[in-house]
């Protein structure tokens, strides 16, 4: 089938469809972090790399493969990514342990590297830029509604059936979408001849790999030594060095750089980039504190926590496609700029709201504010950084901008996860030690130090009641002990899931002054003529 063939907005459904798969795995895990805790006997900062290595194998390839797209045609790699994607989420639901857990999801995240640049150059390609609006709409109400959703999905999966289900679910729709891009996705060949830049691969996806790995593991090593001499901090500095070398090079490589910098002298590409790195922060980072709060202290079921959160969905997923429409008659930057802002307000209130004997469903209009925000982003977002880049550059500019995203919520996943550890061991062990001055003093420090390395353990985090840190005591003793230990615990998640909620809010201020720098243009390139289907659409 080609362009001419295809109509678009059939073509656009199945594109979203696997769109609507990857974006659902970024959050649905977090739902299931108290159980797989609890079921793998794993550490929190484990079960946090079961959301960032996805993370980071889906944001490193993407430049790499959105050149892919233009060499061997955009369907053909994006089923290439659905087979990938599909048969990982089968492995993963699989896996007995952790370990086995952590390399599923990294080849996950390669088929979905794999697919998600082909969308927004399909949508480039099939929609004009005067209609281009609903298409983005489209897209954008579906990233905000698969953000969202994941955790009402994966809540009733783990309740019902088990966290393993959280994977399996994937195997079905993978099929439905795997048919349906065969069947209405045309063949479209850019014929785009390019060179690959390896050197570029490899030192971007050290870099990151570096960063990350010495972020998200600086609280297990206690910021010291990891192997041998080597430190997380000497770690840490040479990815920015990597990182530094990797810019060097796509400056001096005349051939075919990865990341072609010109791209970056339009003003809405760069300020658009920028703000997608923000959301992806502050998106990937919001659920890890939220859940463990709500599960962990409020006591919800996995299926309660996502229920929790279904109103912000829903308004999501309303408010996106009107939206995208009204982008296309107003400034799109005070669309972002507003949704950025109603997020990070939502946030706080909810950080304000936080305590241990809070009602859940008191946190209903701060996170209806929330959706509201998600709602308001994505379309325009993605509309006026992508609605003036030259066409010939479209699948080039397309992976830089859904790289960027993805960048961002590797690293928010990173940083939201090495905070929230920090702030556990300290919250809980300040808590314990105002706790044990109601005990009698022979069993202060026994108390003290039982609370403190239960929360070094992580493992208490699937339980709404708290660890028991003092056996063979007393009877009358030890219920004091305990009652006071999971008020303590109780206490010190919340104060830890309160200023770890801190950081995506200060990110996303860092959008809104992003957002404010683009401004408004009319394409100045021509989309490729529309097929006839497309003209009516």
């Amino acid at each position: 089938m080609n362009a001419r063939q295809a109509n678009p907005w059939a073509a656009l459904g199945a594109l979203c469809l696997g769109f609507f798969m990857i974006l659902l795995d970024t959050t649905i895990v977090s739902i299931a972090i108290p159980t797989m805790l609890r079921e793998l006997n794993a550490g929190l900062n484990s079960v946090v790399w079961v959301i960032s290595v996805y993370l980071l194998t889906y944001a490193v390839p993407m430049l790499f493969t959105s050149r892919l797209g233009d060499r061997f045609g955009p369907k053909r790699v994006f089923l290439a990514g659905l087979v990938v994607f599909t048969g990982a989420s089968l492995w993963c639901g699989l896996s007995g342990n952790v370990e086995m857990l952590i390399a599923a999801r990294a080849v996950q995240g390669i088929g979905a590297a794999l697919m998600t640049p082909q969308t927004l150059a399909f949508i480039t390609h099939l929609f004009p830029p005067a209609k281009r609006g609903p298409a983005m709409g489209m897209w954008g109400g579906v990233a905000g509604l698969a953000t969202i959703t994941g955790p009402l999905l994966g809540g009733v999966l783990v309740d019902h059936f088990g966290w393993e289900w959280i994977f399996y679910v994937n195997v079905p729709i993978g099929v439905v979408a795997i048919v349906m891009a065969l069947l209405l996705v045309p063949d479209w060949q850019p014929k785009h001849s390019h060179s690959f830049d390896v050197i570029g691969v490899v030192l971007s996806s050290a870099a990151l790999l570096f960063i990350v790995f010495g972020v998200q593991n600086g609280q297990q090593y206690d910021w010291g030594a990891v192997w041998g001499g080597i430190t997380v901090f000497e770690i840490i500095g040479a990815g920015v060095l990597l990182l530094v070398a990797f810019v060097v090079w796509q400056r001096v490589n005349k051939r075919e750089p990865l990341l072609p910098l010109q791209v970056f002298s339009n003003r809405n590409f760069s300020a658009g980039t920028l703000t997608a790195t923000t959301v992806g922060f502050a998106m990937t980072g919001m659920f890890l504190p939220l859940v463990i709060y709500i599960q962990s202290v409020l006591g919800l079921s996995p299926t309660m926590a996502g229920l929790l959160t279904a109103p912000m969905s829903l308004l999501s997923g309303i408010v996106a496609p009107f939206v995208g429409n009204l982008s296309d008659k107003v400034n799109g930057k005070y669309l972002v700029m507003f949704g950025l802002a109603a997020l990070a307000v939502g946030l706080g209130v909810i950080s304000w709201q936080a305590a241990p004997d809070s009602s859940p469903w008191s946190f209903i209009p701060a996170l209806l504010l929330c959706g509201l925000g998600i709602g308001c982003i994505f379309s325009p977002m993605s509309n006026m950084t992508m609605g003036s880049v030259e066409p010939r550059l479209a699948g080039t500019a397309s992976g830089i901008f859904n790289t960027s995203r993805q960048v961002g919520g590797v690293l928010g996943s990173a940083a939201i996860g090495v905070l929230l550890q920090a702030q556990v061991s300290s919250s809980i062990a300040s808590e314990a030690a105002e706790a044990a001055a109601q005990l009698p003093p022979q069993y202060r420090a026994p108390f003290a130090e039982g609370i403190a390395k239960a929360a070094a353990s992580t493992g208490e985090f699937g339980s709404a009641g708290g660890p028991s840190p003092m056996p063979g005591v007393p009877a009358e003793i030890a219920a004091q002990a305990g009652k006071l230990a999971s008020d303590a615990v109780h206490s010190g998640l919340t104060d830890a899931a309160r200023v770890t909620m801190l950081l995506p809010m200060a990110v996303l201020l860092l959008g809104v002054i992003s957002a404010a720098v683009m401004r408004q243009v009319k394409p100045r390139w021509a989309a490729p003529t529309p097929a006839p289907e497309a003209a009516a659409a």
